[in-house]
């Protein structure tokens, strides 16, 4: 399976992660509270607020940093995952985390051949990250196609899937079924990963 990590970090006003290398990796980075200054040897520089994402195709090799310039704490989720090409032009980009979702997990980060005529940031690998906001008592399906495996954080809210319950921040991970059934125990926030069995 091509997930490597999935931070759950707290970083502190004036703190951060000073210029350091990465090569051949997605770094997915999705602003819970606060926000990010990142800057690379690209020249890129940009701040991401609460409710949207970063991807970081680190590709060839690329050097970065991430600072919180703000008075609060930023909390995020972070994700790595193996790339499927190898040594590609590093490039970074940022989008907005799906609100009105109605009731659905939609991907927002994928580089799976099925989304790629959507509006979605792109990454080397077959897997897709999700997110949606979901209301309490809501209840839908999400199907997972054979020898997919899932990886799901509840950021906000409980919620029940397949019969156990997840509490905000709880990881859990599903394999070797087709489809899985989230309720919401409470109004929810979920952050998904879809993924294949292995690396490519």
């Amino acid at each position: 399976m091509p997930l490597l990590v999935w931070n759950d970090d707290l970083i502190k006003p004036g703190t951060g992660f000073g210029m350091h290398p990465h090569d051949n990796m997605e770094i997915i980075t999705y602003i819970r509270e606060g926000a990010i200054t990142h800057r690379d040897n690209m020249g890129n520089e940009g701040r991401t607020v609460a409710g949207d994402v970063q991807v970081m195709s680190a590709g060839s090799g690329v050097f970065h940093s991430e600072h919180n310039e703000g008075s609060v704490d930023t909390v995020l989720f972070q994700i790595w995952i193996h790339t499927a090409v190898r040594d590609v032009k590093p490039r970074w980009e940022t989008k907005t985390f799906p609100q009105n979702t109605q009731n659905k997990l939609v991907p927002f980060v994928s580089g799976r051949k099925i989304h790629q005529d959507d509006d979605v940031l792109s990454i080397y690998q077959d897997a897709a990250i999700f997110a949606g906001v979901i209301k309490q008592n809501k209840i839908f399906t999400q199907i997972l196609e054979p020898g997919r495996h899932v990886y799901m954080v509840p950021s906000k809210g409980t919620i029940e899937i397949n019969g156990q319950i997840a509490h905000p921040r709880d990881g859990i991970y599903i394999k070797d079924v087709n489809e899985i059934i989230i309720t919401a125990i409470s109004d929810a926030e979920i952050v998904l990963a879809d993924l294949p069995l292995f690396t490519n």
